[in-house]
Formats: C-alpha cells, sequence, structure tokens
C-alpha cells in the first residue's frame, strides 16, 4: 500500500471504459473531502500508462475492460511493482471473483449501478483504514482496523425512507417482471400510493429502477417502474 504525506489527499486513478461512467466517478471521487482524482483510463494499457506518469495511492476499477480483464490487470501491477490498492466496480455478482480479488489487493467492491452514497461509502471507510498507521497494541485493535474496511454499512436513505419498506417495495418490482405503477407498488405493499411514488423515484435515482408513462387508458398516462436487473 502506499502511503501519502499527512495531510495528502488520497490520490485516486479512475479506469472505466465508458467514457460517461469514467467522468461520473472523476466527479464522485473529486466530491468525497481527503480524496482527489489524478486521471482516468479506458483501458488496461491506458492505465499502466498512467502509473508510470503518476503516483496512485488507489485504483477505482472497472473490472470489464475491453482490452483485459481488471483481475488480470491487477495481478500483471503487482507483479510489476506497483502497491496501489483497489476497489473493484463491477455488475457481476461471482463470489469466486471475489476471492480471487482479495490476494490482489482488492479492498472493497461497488456493484454497478452504483450512487454517489455508495461510493462515499467505501471511501470514507477507505481512508480511515488508511489512516491507521502504528504499532496494534493487540487483536482487538487489528480486528476494528479490518473491520472498518471489510465490513461497511449501507448509505444512508433519504430522510423519510426506513429501509424495511424500501426492501418490500424492492421486493415488489423484482416479483413483477413486467412492471408496476405507484398504485400497483402500493397494493402490494400496503402503503400510500404517494409514499409509493418516493420509493419507487428513489430507486429510479440510484439506478436500481426505470421508469415509463403508460398509456392504453382515459386520461393522463401513468407511470410503470421496472426492476433493472443486474
Amino acid at each position: 500500500m502506499s502511503t501519502p504525506s499527512p495531510g495528502q489527499d488520497i490520490r485516486v486513478l479512475v479506469v472505466e471504459d465508458d467514457p460517461v461512467a469514467a467522468d461520473a466517478h472523476v466527479l464522485y471521487v473529486g466530491r468525497v473531502p481527503g480524496f482527489t482524482a489524478v486521471g482516468k483510463a479506458h483501458t488496461g494499457a491506458e492505465a499502466r500508462r498512467a502509473l508510470d506518469r503518476t503516483p496512485v495511492d488507489l485504483l477505482l476499477l472497472d473490472l470489464h475492460l475491453p482490452d483485459v480483464h481488471g483481475l488480470q490487470l491487477a495481478r500483471s501491477l503487482r507483479a510489476a511493482g506497483y502497491h496501489a490498492d483497489v476497489i473493484a466496480v463491477t455488475s457481476a455478482r461471482d463470489l469466486t471473483v471475489v476471492r480471487e480479488g482479495v490476494s490482489l489487493g482488492v479492498v472493497q467492491y461497488v456493484l454497478k449501478p452504483f450512487t454517489f452514497a455508495t461510493l462515499r461509502d467505501r471511501l470514507v471507510r477507505y481512508a480511515e483504514f488508511h489512516a491507521a498507521a502504528g504499532e496494534a497494541s493487540g487483536q482487538d485493535e487489528v480486528d476494528r482496523a479490518l473491520a472498518t474496511l471489510r465490513a461497511p454499512g449501507p448509505a444512508a436513505l433519504p430522510k423519510g425512507l426506513s429501509a424495511p419498506t424500501l426492501e418490500k417495495v424492492t421486493r415488489a418490482l423484482r416479483d413483477h417482471a413486467e412492471g408496476l405503477t405507484a398504485t400497483g407498488v402500493a397494493a402490494a405493499v400496503g402503503i400510500s400510493r404517494i409514499t409509493a411514488r418516493r420509493y419507487l423515484e428513489h430507486l429510479v435515482d440510484a439506478g436500481r429502477a426505470g421508469r415509463s408513462p403508460q398509456y392504453g387508458q382515459v386520461g393522463r398516462p401513468e407511470l410503470q417502474y421496472r426492476w433493472v436487473k443486474g
């Protein structure tokens, strides 16, 4: 692990093949105090060139790059003497990949699509772990340091939303592949239509649901919400 000087921001290289997503991730990193995005790369080859030019403490690394798998890139970087930590970004949910990444310097995983709040949580926890220096007084202190890094809590929900109700709304959407309106979700979950709409819009903002107008009925069309797979 590279170690910034006291007071120096943690330097992050964003490695993401989608230019729009890369720009968004750079903005996200820049909004978290204590972190600076020092560049972005769209391929593994670009990432290696960027690392040759600029000191980097942390890679925000998409695993599915056009020229190399992210874990293969991480392995080759370790072999070449690069010691930056890695937060892996992926849409895959294969725990075999997660286990393999641990030995390659992957300290956190972020599943696509993710919100700023999710990435902020991972970065803040990484910063706390990164700041821990010196000799531990005992096993408890070592365990606390690792727990900070390995057990991130859920990102805070907007005011007025609760995790249990969000879980019910999410389940209702996932159980109805054809989609549901706010009225349909309200009936399925047992909440008001206005409340259902707030939870549905939160899922849309988080990239977990899509919406489109439902036509074919008299009067104003109602929005239909569908769960976004993967």
